[in-house]
């Protein structure tokens, strides 16, 4: 039976004494819940570019092949497996509109807004809208230039919408396949470059090309002073957007193949915007007139002086 003095408590030595004593003791060590684990140098340098890698796919990500998986589970000639790519409520599609205009400085646009959930339905309607716009807007400056001719009877020119819609939708389809196989076939040249998917990049080009759609509206201005500001205006913006989108996949490449693609995406960019300003607002027809006609009191003029 134990006495008074065996419940008593006991103070015990340091734990290096009792080992001391007795080596092959085990001892149980239990940290105090309020320290804080120390961070381990160099995490915080290294963030941004483990960033990068996650989104470019050097880090496995469960929940992107998780849920590409479930975009692809039904086969691809049923309505469903179509569906997955239009599965987006109007509040996503605001804030990547909102996105592509605005872009943040040093942010990945797929990282911050597509990789979740890349869609259609916003490219697809985008591209529909800025068909319209260009083709309409191309219209109405062609009438405002000439109001006010009576030589000149007004005819909506209507072909301008196949045109415009042959341009934005090629443009819209074909650069993202194209870049699309570049980036697959660097990254069987070149290590640690993972491309984006066919979807994201059209995802990508898609809501770039929204800050043209308010854009050609302005085009409606006869001044090409005021145009080419707008041009400039536009295409900084969605350029940037495509810029700190791409170069994340190119940058570990040869530099000068980097740079090469980066340049000939922004440029591709600038052709469809003064492409579509060149040939649905400048009217040629206006500054030729303007070359050969010459006013009847100046032709009178002329005359008395020959005499």
């Amino acid at each position: 039976m134990a006495t008074v003095d065996d419940l008593k408590f006991q103070e015990f030595d340091d734990a290096a004494n009792l080992l001391a004593a007795n080596p092959d003791a085990v001892t149980i060590r239990i940290d105090d819940p309020s320290e804080k684990p120390k961070k381990q140098p160099g995490h915080r340098q290294n963030s941004g570019r483990e960033e990068d890698d996650e989104l470019l796919g050097t880090d496995d990500s469960d929940k992107t092949e998780l849920l590409a998986g479930q975009k692809k589970s039904a086969p691809f000639w049923t309505f469903e497996y179509y569906q997955t790519f239009f599965d987006v409520d109007t509040y996503q599609v605001l804030d990547r509109i909102k996105g592509s205009v605005f872009p943040v400085p040093g942010k990945n646009f797929v990282r911050l807004y597509i990789r979740s959930n890349p869609d259609l339905y916003g490219p697809f309607w985008i591209c529909a809208t800025l068909v319209f716009a260009i083709a309409i807007s191309g219209n109405l400056s062609k009438f405002f230039i000439r109001l006010g001719d009576p030589s000149y009877p007004y005819v909506p020119e209507f072909r301008k919408v196949s045109i415009a819609a042959t341009a934005i939708y090629a443009y819209a389809w074909l650069v993202p396949l194209a870049l699309w196989g570049f980036l697959m076939w660097r990254n069987n040249k070149v290590m640690n470059i993972v491309s984006y998917s066919f979807l994201e990049i059209v995802c990508v080009y898609g809501y770039s090309l929204f800050i043209y759609i308010p854009t050609a509206i302005l085009w409606i201005i006869p001044l090409k002073a005021v145009r080419w500001v707008l041009v400039v205006f536009a295409l900084c913006l969605s350029g940037s957007v495509l810029v700190m989108t791409f170069w994340p996949a190119v940058r570990d490449d040869n530099r000068r193949i980097a740079v090469a693609t980066i340049v000939t995406v922004v440029l591709l960019h600038a052709l469809l915007a003064v492409g579509c300003l060149a040939y649905f607002f400048d009217d040629p027809e206006v500054a030729v007139l303007s070359l050969t006609t010459v006013p009847p009191h100046n032709l009178i003029s002329g005359i008395t002086k020959s005499q």
